[in-house]
């Protein structure tokens, strides 16, 4: 198995939420006592934030490829940002280092071609709705994504940075994203990407008309996918996009 790099702590909820689902998935395709090869890197997310709020991308970047440069060197063979939206500096941190960063959307793009469907509603941070570097990764993918109207995409930013982040799952909050879910579909949404990592504590696939596709979970899947089967996996993860630095 290849050593898996994480890049956690935006938020630390979401981040031991990877370390979860990474470790019961290889216990489930390994049996015994097998748990996922890995080593973590956890950032302040407080720092993180207040470099997104403020628009300071590069500088937030360069602290995920310090993260990345001391996971290689930690041994890592294979990393991951544990996050949809510090994906924006996706680029930035694979330049830093020689080994590969799997890409969030594409997993998510792949589970959702898979799955049979085009037209997907997006849920994440305002970042991750707004801006092009997650919507236009999608697109790319073969994925026509559709965003909430601007009411609702500021209360859905407000509950993951309010409350997801720091713990607090409110019933309110569960049926407020209800209704936004219920938007995209009334809009032609045939399936839903959970586009922030601590949305999958809140939003259940019971919570959804439709498919739901929790980012979190398809990103760990997508990554034991390439550490367990060595070379053939790694080089079709490749071929689907992978982000590795040019040699």
């Amino acid at each position: 198995m290849r050593t898996i790099g994480l890049i956690g702590g935006m938020s630390w909820e979401s981040t031991a939420e990877y370390y979860r689902l990474l470790n019961e998935l290889t216990r489930d395709r390994l049996g015994g006592l097998h748990s996922a090869q890995l080593v973590l890197y956890s950032v302040d997310f407080a720092t993180i934030e207040r470099l997104q709020s403020e628009g300071r991308w590069t500088e937030a970047g360069d602290i995920l490829a310090a993260a990345a440069r001391s996971l290689e060197a930690a041994g890592a063979e294979l990393l991951l940002i544990c996050t949809n939206t510090m994906h924006k500096v996706a680029d930035q941190v694979a330049a830093a280092v020689s080994v590969p960063l799997l890409h969030l959307a594409d997993a998510t793009a792949s589970a959702v071609r898979a799955a049979g469907l085009r037209r997907v509603g997006l849920l994440g941070t305002a970042f991750t709705m707004e801006q092009d570097f997650y919507r236009g990764r999608l697109a790319s993918g073969g994925l026509d994504v559709l965003v909430p109207g601007a009411e609702s995409r500021a209360l859905v930013h407000r509950v993951i940075y309010e409350e997801l982040c720091v713990g607090v799952v409110r019933e309110e909050s569960r049926a407020a994203y209800r209704r936004v879910i219920e938007e995209l579909v009334a809009a032609g949404a045939e399936g839903i990407v959970l586009g922030c990592t601590e949305i999958e504590l809140l939003v259940r696939p019971e919570d959804s008309p439709v498919p739901v596709f929790p980012t979190a979970r398809l990103h760990a899947e997508a990554t034991l996918d390439a550490a367990l089967h060595a070379e053939a996996a790694l080089d079709a993860a490749l071929d689907a996009g992978v982000t590795r630095r040019e040699a």
